[in-house]
């Protein structure tokens, strides 16, 4: 546990003291995000572009993690134990980017279609059955979304859309 916080609290150092945009605690053993790194990093939140917490051990993120990092531009949180995303996702204005794959959602996260700015979404390996794909139809910056090893039984192509879906 010792070594994983040290780990923790390199990482966060050496982003703050090199000026970096962006925040790597992918492979740390986290359940949660520390509320520590919220402290640590008030000063420069808004300077964090992209963060990586893949492979990890995260149930949930907070309201409070989004409204934090409200400058997000890429989000990855593959490879946890995610079942779903909280309401303020949808606030993230700047975010082209989030990869949610191998988790555990039963249900894609719709909050993510208010994101008018998001390009790419990945939800590969989770237990998603449905898509809400008349409101995915209508987010026109998206690109690509990433459906592959979900149990869908929506009928993507259903609906007109403007973007690849990869089942």
């Amino acid at each position: 546990m010792a070594k994983a916080v040290a780990n923790v609290a390199r990482r966060i150092n050496e982003t703050m003291e090199e000026g970096r945009d962006w925040l790597d605690l992918s492979d740390c053993d986290l359940i949660s995000f520390p509320d520590g790194v919220f402290k640590m990093l008030r000063s420069c939140t808004d300077n964090i572009h992209k963060i990586t917490l893949a492979n990890n051990q995260l149930k949930a993120l907070s309201n409070k993690f989004f409204h934090t990092f409200s400058q997000l531009r890429d989000l990855d949180v593959q490879g946890n134990i995610l079942t779903s995303l909280p309401d303020a996702v949808g606030d993230m204005e700047h975010l082209i980017s989030i990869n949610l794959s191998k988790n555990r959602l039963a249900v894609f996260p719709e909050h993510l279609t208010c994101v008018k700015s998001l390009q790419n979404i990945n939800v590969e390996g989770n237990q998603i059955t449905e898509l809400p794909m008349e409101k995915v139809s209508l987010m026109s910056s998206l690109k690509s979304l990433d459906v592959r090893c979900n149990p869908l039984t929506t009928d993507t192509e259903s609906i007109p859309h403007h973007f690849t879906i990869l089942t």
